[in-house]
């Protein structure tokens, strides 16, 4: 009896370890992994601490903007020195926004940087909004933005809206100093 305890519990931690290992690293994990490492920043803050000029908001992404609570910046800094492992840190990110459980939203062009838009979730519902961007001179840089019902469909909208909006740059003036 006791040896058939032992091995339902060895085979049981075995599956265990077999699943957890088998999913691969999450972009939580990488954050976390690289918050504090050499040549990344990592930033946390409200939504409300963007200032935004909301008035021209439709019902639409008004509701978009309401359902984000904050955001979670992690950017790399490149340089001349650490190019290799700038490839390498985005060869990792890449595989992670990769897999299938990342939804693609949207792309678009930012001052000539492509931006991809992902999410997880259903159609209706996103738990995490990823922005990743990347540039050879600068690094890459990707913002999860977390909330409450957000809705992809309404993300799009409110995303455009942003990159119409004119935001105030002191109000990110860490992260723009880190990579210049």
């Amino acid at each position: 009896m006791l040896r058939t305890i032992k091995y339902f519990f060895y085979t049981f931690f075995t599956a265990v370890i077999l699943v957890s290992c088998g999913q691969g690293e999450t972009l939580q994990r990488y954050y976390v992994d690289h918050q504090e490492a050499k040549n990344f920043i990592s930033q946390d803050f409200p939504l409300s601490m963007i200032e935004i000029d909301k008035s021209n908001f439709t019902e639409q992404q008004q509701e978009a903007y309401n359902s984000v609570d904050k955001l979670n910046f992690l950017g790399y800094k490149a340089s001349q020195e650490n190019a290799d492992t700038f490839k390498s840190e985005l060869s990792k990110v890449k595989a992670i926004l990769s897999n299938e459980k990342y939804n693609d939203l949207m792309e678009f062009s930012d001052k000539g940087n492509k931006i991809s838009v992902k999410y997880l979730g259903t159609n209706q519902e996103a738990e995490e909004i990823i922005l990743f961007g990347s540039s050879p001179d600068m690094g890459f840089g990707i913002v999860r933005i977390l909330g409450d019902d957000m809705s992809p469909d309404k993300m799009i909208t409110l995303i455009e809206a942003m990159q119409k909006a004119d935001i105030d740059k002191s109000q990110v003036e860490n992260i723009m100093n880190f990579f210049n």
